[in-house]
């Protein structure tokens, strides 16, 4: 059966968050659980001083074009609708955001017209809880460009579906940069991407989650670890696939690793002493993209 489309033009306000968050929390929990069947969409532009303010926290250079990350944040308001409808089966609250894959099919480049959609995927199991998928395709012209998969839990009794993705790969050893994290990136990065979850830009609202201070966004470590590990020019196509998995503290010293240059490239973002990841990827280049490294 072919979901229904919901198209929505205007933002999503900070009094809808807040009281789809609360009609959440207050919800009992389902018999069994249900994913929506329906489609959000929204069309959007690729604006180059928003552009801009993003790459730049993030680490990428004006001669790399539009971030293959991009695409993600002008999604995630429709995510966000989707997880505080009422017929979402779990609050938006507590989830956690447990793998993210982006695959882009072909460049993307300043003023191009996108059709985002998106819509939940699937149930998949996860001996924490119940893990499930949120997918994303955007379109240009009515051609699938670009596409987006996040793994979300909700802790609580292990879950049913298939195996929740785990990403393993060959060794990311080699020192590549090191990244002084402030204090404040939280607050800075929901200014550019609207995702002002309290754990990240709050140390009362961290705490309140069970951290002992702000934790930085898992697609801000994304986005500055594959700026670094991409050429410095647009790509064309790519695919880039992270787990999250310790939280990054704010402020915070980081390191970033990664295997021999090729057009697979596995890396980590590990802790001040190397020990811990806080992330783990790989990046997959066009052989186009790699020549440019």
């Amino acid at each position: 059966m072919t979901a229904a489309i919901e198209r929505f033009d205007a933002p999503l306000s900070g009094a809808a968050v807040v009281g789809g968050a609360l009609r959440g929390m207050l919800r009992g929990k389902p018999d069994e659980a249900v994913l929506p069947q329906r489609a959000l969409q929204r069309e959007v532009m690729l604006e180059a001083e928003a552009v801009a303010a993003y790459a730049d926290l993030c680490g990428f250079a004006p001669e790399q074009g539009v971030p293959i990350t991009w695409p993600h944040i002008l999604a995630f308001p429709l995510q966000m609708r989707l997880m505080l409808g009422a017929d979402f089966p779990y609050p938006a609250v507590g989830l956690v955001h447990l793998h993210n894959r982006i695959r882009q099919h072909a460049r993307l480049n300043l003023g191009d017209r996108l059709t985002l959609t998106v819509r939940a995927g699937q149930f998949l199991s996860h001996d924490k809880g119940q893990a499930f998928t949120l997918e994303t395709k955007a379109a240009r012209d009515g051609e699938t460009v670009w596409e987006g998969v996040s793994v979300y839990l909700r802790l609580g009794r292990p879950g049913r579906g298939d195996p929740a993705p785990v990403l393993t790969g060959e060794e990311a050893d080699r020192p590549i940069e090191t990244w002084t994290v402030p204090a404040d990136l939280g607050r800075r990065y929901a200014r550019v991407s609207g995702d002002a979850n309290p754990i990240h830009t709050s140390a009362l609202g961290a705490r309140l989650f069970g951290f002992r201070r702000a934790i930085a966004h898992g697609m801000w470590t994304k986005a500055r670890a594959v700026a670094a590990l991409s050429p410095q020019a647009p790509l064309d196509a790519a695919e880039v696939e992270v787990a999250f998995r310790a939280p990054l503290f704010l402020p915070g010293q980081v390191g970033l690793y990664a295997g021999p240059s090729g057009d697979v490239r596995d890396f980590e973002v590990r802790d001040a002493t190397g020990a811990r990841a806080h992330l783990r990827g790989r990046l997959t280049l066009s052989p186009e993209d790699t020549v440019a490294c």
